[in-house]
């Protein structure tokens, strides 16, 4: 799944240990999201959404093989 949190992170100056604490997860999870290592949950997708004030669907992508 393509996702844009790098983007919208770094356009924010906003570390991956900041936006983890944000969001009570691990700078390692953030990393995994950004890295397509790891599919956040529903949850944490639309913690994620609220965050940056954009729908999920702005920041995840299906791709073909998904």
């Amino acid at each position: 799944m393509k996702n844009k949190v790098r983007e919208l992170r770094t356009k924010n100056n906003i570390t991956q240990t900041e936006l983890a604490n944000e969001l009570a997860v691990s700078r390692q999870t953030i990393f995994a999201i950004e890295t397509a290592m790891y599919v956040p949950s529903t949850v944490l997708a639309l913690k994620i959404a609220r965050k940056f004030k954009i729908k999920v669907e702005e920041i995840f992508e299906l791709e073909k093989k998904d």
